[in-house]
């Protein structure tokens, strides 16, 4: 039997075996409430603080900053959505980008329905913005820049320390949020380095657990809550907490942190080759982005006359398996925003575009294999 070749990281993980062993084992002893006083909830409650203390030191954070939630997309609703509600007092004037995260885009398109204006930044040839950007956009009614810290679906990076740098030095009070859950676990994120007042991340895209993540919360930036019942992660997020997810994430983390550069070494070195042997076997194309400035994980390759979702097709019954785009935009038929972003909705690339993603067991005679299949399958779409 073929084993399966998995090149679609970004758009989740496979669970690292420690991660497995780590829930089971909270699953079978670890079932108490942590709001609960008796000593089995009181076990929880120290799991929970515990994880949360390696959550804010992997980001320079302190441990009461961090808010345990389901994942990315309600750190990234949170994060926007009510920070307008608290702030639309002293403005109603928001900035982002173009290519963000739909967790991102879709609030922002609510907020625009109730009476906010936004501004989309665009994005360079390289798929960045720029600090002057930013600044031309700010205005004296400017409530919230939310702006990714890495793309999904090109890898793009975006100058996050320096717009932390101008706000600090601005003194505008303006509240500065960034998607890290693409860029968690590769790039070196440090939210008093950067001024970072809200940070959105997920455990999913780190070979941890799906619905557990965290948004990091600045001691200084006053939210209300999204989900309303209980009082626990101190106020700010109802919910009994998922303690064996926790356990999941918190480990991780730790698995992640530990070996941060080399990980990161080791998928530019696939990157690296992964286009080297492209450019070996004559394929005609052209890396969406840039190469250097961006996530070391994710390649983003426009085949020039080779439709996507043909060459998808071939791979998968190879039991190669890659994407198109973001995975949360899977279900709709409606081009990719960002690399509309990128060129224009009538530009090829828009249909002729797939996207490598590296992670956990991926070799190098994985590239290989995936690279000559798509040599043969493009010759075979362009002769039929």
């Amino acid at each position: 039997m073929t084993e399966t070749i998995y090149l679609d990281h970004a758009a989740t993980t496979p669970m690292h075996p420690k991660v497995i062993d780590e829930m089971t084992d909270a699953m079978k002893n670890h079932y108490g409430n942590a709001s609960s006083i008796h000593q089995i909830g009181r076990e929880s409650k120290g799991i929970l603080e515990e994880a949360r203390l390696i959550f804010a030191k992997s980001i320079n954070a302190n441990p009461h900053e961090i808010i345990i939630t389901s994942g990315g997309t309600e750190s990234d609703n949170m994060a926007i959505i009510k920070t307008a509600e608290k702030r639309k007092d002293y403005g109603k004037h928001i900035i982002t980008t173009a290519v963000e995260h739909p967790a991102v885009l879709e609030p922002m398109e609510h907020l625009e329905s109730e009476g906010f204006e936004v501004t989309f930044l665009p994005v360079n040839e390289d798929g960045e913005i720029t600090l002057e950007q930013v600044k031309e956009a700010i205005r004296e009614d400017t409530i919230l820049i939310s702006i990714m810290y890495g793309n999904n679906e090109i890898g793009s990076l975006m100058p996050i320390s320096a717009i932390g740098d101008y706000l600090k030095e601005l003194d505008a009070k303006i509240i500065f949020h960034t998607d890290a859950v693409q860029a968690y676990g590769t790039e070196d994120i440090d939210v008093k380095r950067d001024n970072i007042d809200l940070l959105s991340v997920s455990a999913h895209k780190i070979n941890g657990p799906k619905g557990i993540g965290f948004i990091y919360i600045n001691q200084a930036t006053v939210i209300p809550r999204l989900i309303m019942g209980g009082e626990q992660e101190n106020n700010k997020r109802a919910g009994t907490e998922n303690i064996p997810a926790i356990v999941g994430f918190k480990k991780a983390v730790e698995l992640r942190m530990g070996n941060k550069k080399e990980s990161r070494d080791l998928y530019s070195q696939h990157k690296r080759l992964f286009i080297k042997k492209l450019k070996n076997s004559g394929i005609d194309f052209n890396v969406n982005g840039s190469v250097e400035k961006s996530l070391p994980h994710i390649l983003s390759i426009h085949i020039k006359g080779v439709p996507a979702e043909k060459l998808l097709i071939h791979l998968d019954l190879a039991k190669i398996a890659v994407s198109i785009g973001s995975a949360c935009t899977a279900g709709n038929i409606e081009p990719s925003h960002v690399l509309i972003a990128l060129y224009d909705e009538k530009h090829p690339a828009v249909e002729e575009t797939i996207r490598i993603s590296f992670g956990q067991g991926v070799t190098e005679e994985a590239i290989n294999k995936t690279v000559d299949k798509i040599e043969s399958a493009c010759t075979f779409l362009k002769m039929n």
